[in-house]
């Protein structure tokens, strides 16, 4: 048995031989995940019925597995108010920055060859969409055996 909560087989291998600098997507249900994710990328479909498991559900399993150095979210129009999703998104990624991306500004990054791992959820709130960079451990964190 495993002492981390993470714990879909799936998700653990493609974080195992994820590196830094390696990205994760976390996607709504609305998201084009068969043409907008990185060619090299696990995707694991997490996405049984709507609204039964949103990203920020993900999010919170996976900010306790692994260190996150930065963030990239998909935002609306110009002129449209921003999705309430992105403001919890920053709070509970705090104090890692966020970058905000167009549509599809958001989907070439999506689309990057360092994408490790895409998680598409059942989340149906519109861009709900969130990209984060894999950081380092920090020293202290790892036991020698």
């Amino acid at each position: 048995m495993l002492l981390t909560e993470l714990l879909h087989p799936g998700m653990l291998e493609a974080l195992a031989r994820a590196g830094h600098g390696a990205r994760v997507l976390l996607t709504d249900g609305h998201y084009p995940a068969s043409t907008a994710t990185g060619e090299r990328a696990r995707t694991v479909h997490l996405n049984l019925a709507p609204g039964l498991l949103d990203v920020t559900t993900v999010l919170d399993v996976l900010l306790r597995a692994l260190p996150v150095e930065s963030a990239q979210v998909m935002v609306p129009p110009e002129g449209e108010p921003e999705p309430p999703a992105l403001a919890e998104y920053r709070a509970m990624l705090a104090p890692v920055p966020v970058e905000a991306l167009g549509r599809f500004e958001f989907y070439d990054a999506a689309r990057s060859p360092d994408l490790a791992l895409a998680v598409v959820t059942a989340d149906i709130r519109t861009y709900a969409n969130l990209l984060l960079t894999i950081g380092v451990r920090a020293e202290g964190t790892l036991r020698s055996r």
